[in-house]
């Protein structure tokens, strides 16, 4: 299971009841803070999921209200020796800015225990946690080396029991090294093969989150499929020359990328306070019926799909 949760869900500057973009992706014991707006370490307090193994930060870009909680958050870090190491994943620019932000204001040649990695990223894996890969793919905003993050778990085999069971496989550590891939040896003498006793590959749970996109060009190969899209709808279809300008989609564009990808969901994040929030959901859930306006605490529970 993937659990997505929003700790920011608000346009460019925060409103009374949405802060800045930030989101956190739990899997297993791995955390993963995906963009750090202003404010974000109080969001993580006040949702109750606490700054324990929060160890790697994701960009999608540099811009302010992306980047601009880190500095709040790594002085914290680095008083209360909350964590002994972090990782901020992002594109050249977004870190250029980060290292500004860090080492020319909060740090300024302090010692810290905090040992602080900036690891600058290209399209591709950038890290497996267990059996869930962290995938970054280029997104089209304003600037150079925008990402957004696919978050996947590796195909898996059912065990099937009723099978293991009329072959006289019993419970335990026999039907665990079936499922781990390896053949056993029945008290008879009978070689069990794993094929035997395991289904079809199952896809895994999977979550893409697009973040800010100008355009959705070639994104729907990226996210074809998965449970959840997480997007930006920034702006209506009225606004359409606006969100040109200023590089960001419409609730209608984001609904037409989950429509032709085939996705489950459709979550719909950095809403502007221009709008109401029915208005975003009218013309979004119009093209795309499983859609859902994201509100800062929200949290979203992806699982393995049946067989």
């Amino acid at each position: 299971m993937i659990e997505f949760i929003f700790l920011g869900t608000s346009a460019s500057a925060p409103s009374i009841h949405r802060g800045l973009s930030a989101q956190v992706v739990i899997y297993k014991d791995h955390r993963f803070l995906i963009d750090c707006g202003e404010g974000t370490q109080r969001q993580i307090l006040q949702s109750g999921l606490g700054f324990r193994r929060l160890e790697r930060i994701l960009l999608t870009h540099g811009h302010l209200d992306h980047i601009l909680g880190l500095g709040g958050l790594i002085s914290t870090f680095a008083r209360w020796e909350a964590i002994e190491r972090l990782e901020i994943y992002g594109g050249r620019w977004a870190l250029e800015r980060v290292r500004d932000l860090v080492y020319g204001v909060v740090l300024r040649g302090a010692q810290t225990p905090l040992q602080l990695e900036l690891i600058e990223i290209e399209a591709g894996l950038v890290l497996m946690a267990d059996d869930m890969e962290v995938i970054a793919f280029p997104v089209q905003h304003r600037g150079q080396g925008c990402f957004g993050y696919l978050f996947r778990e590796q195909p898996r085999r059912p065990f099937l029991v009723e099978r293991a069971e009329a072959l006289g496989v019993p419970p335990g550590p026999e039907r665990r090294l079936l499922v781990a891939g390896e053949s056993i040896t029945l008290p008879n003498g009978q070689v069990i093969h794993p094929d035997q006793v395991l289904g079809p590959p199952r896809p895994g749970a999977s979550v893409a989150h697009v973040g800010d996109a100008a355009r959705t060009d070639g994104l729907a190969d990226v996210v074809r499929g998965v449970d959840l899209l997480v997007i930006e709808a920034t702006y209506l279809e009225r606004d359409a020359e606006m969100a040109r300008q200023f590089g960001h989609l419409t609730a209608a564009q984001a609904a037409q990328l989950a429509q032709e990808a085939g996705v489950g969901r459709l979550a719909l994040t950095h809403i502007s306070r221009r709008y109401r929030d029915w208005e975003v959901m009218e013309e979004a859930s119009k093209i795309f019926a499983e859609t859902v306006i994201a509100h800062d605490f929200d949290a979203f529970q992806v699982v393995r799909r049946p067989a």
